[in-house]
């Protein structure tokens, strides 16, 4: 839908988005929109509904108040987040004026963002796209349940300085990928790995993603290694060796195949809450089914490209790590083979690994599901503490197993889960 009657030179950025917004300006109607000023390069930011309304006039001359960087806190109003296609903007009720922000404002603070120079973001990039970025964060505001006009700094760090610029990423490797094949000749979906450690935000980043694939128009799925975990009379939960690689092979190889309308498969899951948090491969009837042409699958895991070391470098973090470190040898042709662009989320210290994995299962058990208790974290996370000592700092340097450095990013983050 293209609105350009309201004013001269001005456009309805969210509608052309396809967020699908009632714009019928009856005095009842309750309606969110953005509007662009050409004349004045301001992007206004505006909310209505019935009892409270934000005069535009006043807000073109309202001064210098910038909402992407005050430190405004969320609006908790209980209200759920509205489906897509209600087409409300915001999910919670703002109480105040929400303040204007220009154009420049949010050009300046995308552009501050540490993945900018490392993705080739010229700032003329980020000029032409700005109108992208406005509406990305609005579905990202849209699935997380958020006020877009009181997000806190952080959340708009999240936003703007992370999930939006590797969706951008994501999207130039699909367009680079497509390049690849001929008019006519079948495209099987991009593979994207995601190798991070556990509780560092990697599931919620391929969350986000994946919701943006769809809302975009792009058929996308989501998969883990968990999912090809054992099943729970066979596991030892962990370490290479505790999955069921003929399963990812399958499950990998008739993804690849999903190429065409009413393709269809199901997708193994793990169920991370069976026995008290110890976990098990969820049944069968609750896998969801996906349809293909599929564009992209997102495919996350803790140990995603690893590669087998010398049996001596191994042994002197664990003696242990010498038959994880054989198993490995088979997880190329297992895992890795498949994956084509890489994502890989560098921490400094994998010590952080235990409070991160405590505050998931933390909110794990305040959900009201099964989870395990501080001291059966500690237990957890001490398996995986060997492996991460011996096989991090390989992945950092020389990339994942097979990767191309022309395919991956390499992204480092904070103990509060944001790159640095």
């Amino acid at each position: 839908m293209h609105i350009d009657s309201y004013t001269r030179k001005r456009t309805w950025i969210v509608a052309s988005y396809g967020l699908k917004i009632q714009l019928e300006r009856e005095k009842d109607d309750t309606i969110g929109y953005f509007i662009v000023s050409e004349e004045l390069k301001d992007c206004i930011i505006a909310f209505e509904m019935q009892g409270h309304k934000i005069d535009l006039e006043e807000a073109l001359s309202a001064g210098t108040g910038c909402s992407w960087m005050q430190n405004n806190s969320m609006l908790q109003s209980g209200e759920g987040c509205p489906d897509l296609k209600q087409g409300l903007v915001c999910s919670a009720i703002p109480t105040e004026r929400a303040k204007v922000s220009s154009v420049q404002d949010l050009f300046e603070f995308i552009s501050s963002g540490p993945l900018i120079d490392k993705m080739g973001f010229s700032k003329e990039k980020i000029g032409d796209s700005i109108d992208k970025w406005i509406a990305y964060n609005s579905y990202l505001c849209r699935l997380f349940q958020l006020n877009e006009l009181y997000l806190t700094i952080p959340q708009k760090v999240r936003f703007f300085h992370y999930y939006i610029p590797v969706f951008l990423w994501c999207e130039d490797q699909i367009s680079q990928h497509v390049s690849k094949f001929k008019d006519g000749e079948d495209i099987p979906p991009l593979v994207i790995g995601f190798s991070a450690p556990q509780g560092c935000g990697k599931t919620t980043l391929a969350f986000a993603l994946d919701y943006l694939f769809r809302v975009t128009g792009r058929k996308s799925a989501t998969i883990s290694i968990d999912d090809f975990y054992l099943t729970a009379e066979g596991q030892f939960r962990g370490n290479a060796g505790s999955h069921d690689l003929q399963l990812s092979v399958e499950t990998l190889t008739a993804i690849s195949k999903l190429t065409k309308e009413g393709t269809k498969m199901k997708l193994p899951r793990y169920d991370k809450s069976a026995y008290n948090g110890r976990g098990d491969r969820a049944d069968p009837s609750t896998w969801p089914e996906i349809e293909g042409p599929l564009t992209v699958v997102l495919y996350e895991g803790w140990m995603l490209g690893f590669k087998p070391l010398p049996v001596e470098v191994v042994k002197a973090v664990d003696p242990q790590l010498e038959t994880v470190n054989k198993n490995l040898e088979a997880y190329f042709d297992a895992w890795d083979k498949f994956i084509k662009a890489w994502i890989v989320i560098k921490i400094k210290d994998p010590s952080c690994v235990y409070e991160w994995r405590l505050q998931a299962e933390i909110a794990m058990r305040e959900a009201g599901n099964p989870g395990m208790s501080d001291e059966e974290v500690k237990d957890f996370v001490s398996r995986y503490l060997p492996a991460y000592h011996a096989y991090l700092p390989t992945l950092y340097s020389e990339g994942p197993n097979g990767s191309d450095p022309e395919h991956t990013l390499i992204i480092e983050i904070d103990d509060g889960r944001n790159p640095i």
